[in-house]
């Protein structure tokens, strides 16, 4: 009996607690959606009135603008008669719009905000970047010796201004060499000592000191992409060296530059069971490389652009190069290709076509001919290896 009692005393706690739990949770369901009825009535027009941030529509904005025109008439008539009155900013007018002076307190400070984003979006954010001190540390002077190229002084344009005339090579008084090859396809041109007679190429081989290719705020770099991307080419011929296909291309004032045509599209991706030397070059690797570098402030990656060509008339047409010009075909869907001779991707599987005669490319500036300016130079430690089975020194 005990044990029976007992048992009938404990499921009636248990009923009593669930039910006690029951009432709580309705109790609550009900709370809640009360709150949310009551969060999404709209507030009435008398609550309008009362915020303190008024909604402003065009037929209150007039209303308001006439309503302070005519208040502000009356404190000029008040003000003429000896009566100094202060002018109420928070209060409202009976008509239940906020005060005109508010009004156009937010518009200013909207419109200001709008011009702000303007300002941002038309502001350039690498100019912004290149304005940081860290890219304006003071750096040691440059000494005679820490340039690549420069030119002659007056003594030493005499003396082999003499030389030249002891050996009876024709050549222009002064410092000036003229180019009498218009005929040929390049310009007329006559360059002194002065930079301002200088192709933007020949600056910037002038610029190129120890520690840097280039300066970051020469005007120059500017005027020699914006070359790069204009400049009608006179010829093509296929590089030597390398292991894919490059071609150096030549411009009217002897500016050369060395091309990296588009084998693929940029979203390709490259199989994984490839090996890491097994894959196309791709021509806008280059051009990121120079924008890279100019990001992290080395600036010793030589200028790169991109251009769209036309095959036949810049290439096929004015190649002299009788290796390049045997590889060129058009392909069963009307576009005109060649594939040149190299040690990797140079056979009539792996051709660069256009569509069907443009091409995008890389042009990347030439640094100037080892005869010119002789140098040193190192192979780099993060090279890589072409062999499947010697793995490379990193």
């Amino acid at each position: 009996m005990v044990r029976r009692n007992l048992g009938q005393s404990t499921r009636s706690i248990y009923m009593g607690l669930a039910c006690i739990s029951l009432t709580l949770h309705i109790l609550m369901a009900f709370f809640c959606l009360s709150v949310l009825q009551s969060a999404c009535i709209l507030p009435t027009s008398s609550s309008s009135t009362s915020s303190s941030v008024p909604r402003i529509d065009p037929v209150s904005h007039a209303s308001s603008s006439s309503s302070a025109s005519s208040s502000s008439n009356k404190q000029q008539t008040n003000h003429q008669h000896g009566e100094r009155q202060k002018p109420n900013v928070g209060t409202f007018d009976h008509k239940g719009n906020g005060s005109f002076n508010e009004d156009t307190e937010k518009e200013k400070k909207l419109i200001g905000a709008g011009k702000m984003i303007a300002n941002e979006r038309g502001r350039s954010k690498l100019k912004e970047l290149f304005k940081h001190s860290l890219y304006n540390l003071p750096r040691p002077e440059l000494q005679q010796y820490d340039w690549l190229l420069r030119l002659k002084t007056d003594a030493e344009a005499e003396e082999t201004e003499s030389e030249e005339k002891a050996k009876g090579d024709p050549i222009t008084s002064g410092s000036d060499w003229q180019s009498t090859s218009e005929e040929e396809g390049y310009d007329k041109v006559t360059w002194t000592r002065e930079k301002e007679t200088h192709p933007p190429w020949l600056r910037f081989h002038l610029g190129i000191s120890r520690w840097e290719l280039y300066d970051r705020k020469d005007l120059n770099l500017a005027q020699l992409t914006h070359y790069l991307a204009t400049q009608r080419i006179l010829g093509a011929v296929q590089k030597k060296g390398g292991t894919q296909l490059k071609l150096l291309v030549s411009f009217p004032n002897y500016g050369q530059a060395l091309l990296k045509p588009m084998r693929q599209s940029r979203d390709a991706e490259t199989d994984v069971n490839l090996f890491y030397f097994s894959d196309f070059e791709r021509h806008n690797a280059e051009i990121a490389a120079f924008h890279l570098d100019r990001v992290m402030g080395f600036n010793r990656i030589p200028p790169v652009v991109g251009r769209l060509i036309n095959v036949t008339t810049d290439i096929r047409e004015t190649t002299t190069d009788e290796r390049l010009s045997r590889t060129f075909f058009t392909s069963p869907a009307g576009n005109v290709c060649f594939y040149g001779q190299c040690e990797y991707y140079c056979s009539t599987e792996h051709p660069v076509c256009g569509r069907p005669d443009v091409l995008e490319v890389s042009l990347a500036t030439m640094l100037p001919d080892l005869s010119l300016a002789p140098r040193r130079s190192w192979r780099s430690p993060w090279r890589r290896s072409y062999s499947r089975t010697k793995l490379a020194q990193w």
